[in-house]
C-alpha cells in the first residue's frame, strides 16, 4: 500500500485532476463513447466551486481525488497506473472520518463493476437503482450507502 497525503484541492491541481479523471474514465468506463467523455469532462471545472474536493498526493503528484457534497460522494477517481495501491481507500477513510456519525452515500455506474466491488469491499451496500444517470443519460446507477 502506498501512503498518500490527503489534502484540500488547490487551483494548481485543477489541470492535473482533469487529466487524471480522463485517464481513469478511459481505463474503467468502456461503455462511454468519445462524445460522452467530452460531455462529462465539461462538468469538471464546475466541481471545484460546488464540492468539497480532497486530493491524494503521492510523490509530489496528484494520484487521486474525491469530491463530496454533504454526505454524498459525488466523484472518486484514482489514476489507473495507481489502482490497487490503497489510494482510493485512503480517500474514503478521509471522507468518512470527517463525519462518521451519518451514513455516507454514493452512486456508481452499473457498467463499472470494479467501482461497485471497491465500494462494497469498503462496506457500502446497494439500496436502489436508477435507469438513468443524473444527466438523464442511459447509464444505470446503483445507489449505495455505507453500513458500518
Amino acid at each position: 500500500m502506498s501512503t498518500a497525503v490527503i489534502r484540500p484541492v488547490t487551483e494548481a491541481d485543477h489541470a492535473a485532476i482533469v487529466a487524471l479523471w480522463e485517464a481513469a474514465v478511459r481505463a474503467t468506463h468502456d461503455f462511454l463513447t468519445e462524445a460522452d467523455i467530452v460531455f462529462f469532462r465539461g462538468f469538471l471545472p464546475g466541481i471545484f466551486g460546488h464540492l468539497n474536493v480532497q486530493v491524494a498526493e503521492l510523490e509530489g503528484r496528484v494520484a487521486g481525488f474525491v469530491g463530496i457534497s454533504e454526505r454524498h460522494i459525488e466523484a472518486l477517481f484514482v489514476h489507473p497506473s495507481l489502482h490497487q495501491r490503497g489510494i482510493g481507500r485512503q480517500l474514503l477513510d478521509a471522507v468518512v472520518s470527517s463525519d462518521p456519525r451519518v451514513p455516507w452515500t454514493v452512486d456508481v455506474n452499473e457498467q463499472n463493476p470494479g467501482a461497485t466491488h471497491f465500494y462494497e469491499r469498503y462496506g457500502f451496500v446497494r439500496i436502489g437503482r436508477s435507469e438513468l444517470d443524473a444527466s438523464g443519460r442511459p447509464f444505470p446507477l446503483l445507489h449505495l450507502v455505507l453500513r458500518r
